[in-house]
């Protein structure tokens, strides 16, 4: 189902881009500031393109569903607040007003969480007030960008960029609410429970000694509590730091969760090891699984001390700050390769070879990303990645010449993230085509 729409306060229509696959239509734009403006006639010279959205007259239209981000200056905690006093914050009731005189079916309205506490929560009440008035059922979010994965965006924008949504449907809050929220929650799904109930849930050990002791006997076991240690065989002792016998007969079964013995590839230096611990075959590449006899010959350990300059063939050895190299063992030749990961930037011996340092700034030789102490600024092309559009979105054709990095810097940190806004057009998507069928 196609959705016809109107956007205000524009900008380089983050909206349109993230509707275009949805296969919706844009009515109208509305925008005042110069570069956005001529991206706008660039990109879409087939859209009716307004200046000032308080002037969009009444017949404008018909539109289903009307967007925009008013500005947020006067709602930022960087800004001065001015909240609705300003008349950059007083244009979301402004918004309010042309979807009363508009009337679509569905209102978007987008803006930074600092709205959330302006005026002690009063002025976000005002905007909520206003478009309840004006008919509208409404749920609110902060969604960000960072998260949200929907089709164009598996891995979402790489920033971190919160912002308050707010959907509006004519004559019912529902709506609304099933667009921003999942099922679950609007079904009022109970929390799990987090007090203890009457009885000890299955599976945990019960406390029998008048010192508060616990109980790990066989009628335990075949009521499949936890047991924590010997004598039963082939289950794995309690974790514990302190590496002596932690069975209660003696029969001297040690947990060597980190030790300083190293790991060996069974069957490449140590075929003896091919019959394996409990009696089971490993194969050459494969390790044992975790195991606490003991012994060096028949275990396979996955931690190791910081000073131990012993590693398994193909494998990173643990970063350290002991200054000892760290490496691998070559079973060809049965040697000892060093092979440094982290190392202090004035220490010998450094780096050579195909290997790359760390990063340091001791000397300018090394491979490091800072220089001069300063991190470079994002180039355009990375800010426009950042926000979800397309690679050259902004490098339009600009007062006679091709747009200087500012204005598109300026533009499009003023945007919304693409890929909120093709996730919240997925959802009313779905529920106007399930409205459709019903």
């Amino acid at each position: 189902m196609s959705i016809r729409y109107g956007s205000v306060c524009s900008g380089i229509e983050a909206a349109s881009v993230a509707w275009h696959p949805l296969g919706w239509e844009p009515v109208f734009f509305s925008e005042i500031d110069a570069f956005p403006r001529a991206l706008l006639a660039h990109h879409y010279p087939g859209v009716t393109l307004h200046g000032d959205f308080t002037q969009i007259p009444e017949g404008a239209g018909p539109i289903d569903l009307l967007v925009g981000g008013t500005p947020c200056q006067s709602f930022s905690v960087a800004g001065l607040r001015g909240g609705l006093d300003d008349d950059r914050g007083n244009l979301a009731l402004e918004f309010c007003r042309l979807a009363d005189r508009l009337r679509p079916r569905w209102v978007i309205w987008e803006n930074v969480p600092g709205v959330l506490s302006m005026d002690s929560g009063q002025a976000f009440a005002s905007i909520l007030g206003g478009l309840v008035e004006c008919g509208y059922g409404v749920a609110y979010r902060v969604l960000d960008a960072q998260y949200v994965r929907v089709d164009g965006y598996a891995g979402a924008v790489p920033q971190r960029r919160e912002r308050v949504f707010v959907v509006g449907y004519l004559g019912d809050w529902r709506p609304a609410g099933a667009i921003l929220f999942e099922p679950e929650g609007m079904r009022g799904d109970p929390p799990p429970r987090r007090k203890a109930g009457a009885g000890a849930a299955c599976g945990t050990l019960g406390g029998t000694s008048p010192g508060g002791g616990w109980r790990f006997g066989p009628d335990e076991a075949a009521a499949g509590q936890l047991i924590p240690f010997e004598p039963m065989p082939a289950v794995s002792h309690t974790l514990r730091a302190e590496g002596f016998d932690a069975s209660e007969d003696g029969t001297g079964r040690g947990i060597p969760l980190v030790t300083t013995a190293f790991a060996i590839q069974a069957g490449a230096i140590r075929p003896e090891l091919n019959s394996g611990p409990m009696g089971v075959g490993v194969q050459a590449d494969i390790a044992y699984t975790l195991e606490a006899r003991g012994a060096l010959s028949q275990m396979q350990a996955v931690a190791y001390g910081g000073n131990d300059t012993r590693g398994p063939i193909e494998v990173a050895t643990a970063l350290n700050a002991h200054g000892v190299p760290h490496g691998r063992l070559d079973f060809e030749s049965e040697t000892f390769v060093a092979a440094p990961v982290g190392f202090n930037g004035r220490q010998d011996p450094d780096v050579t070879g195909d290997r790359a340092g760390s990063v340091n700034t001791s000397s300018p030789q090394d491979q490091c990303v800072m220089t001069a102490s300063a991190v470079r600024r994002l180039t355009p092309l990375e800010a426009e990645r950042l926000q979800g559009f397309p690679d050259g979105y902004t490098a339009i054709p600009y007062r006679g010449k091709p747009a200087a990095d500012g204005p598109r810097y300026k533009a499009l940190g003023n945007s919304m993230a693409v890929n909120v806004m093709r996730w919240i057009g997925r959802r009313i998507e779905m529920f106007e085509r399930v409205r459709g069928a019903a």
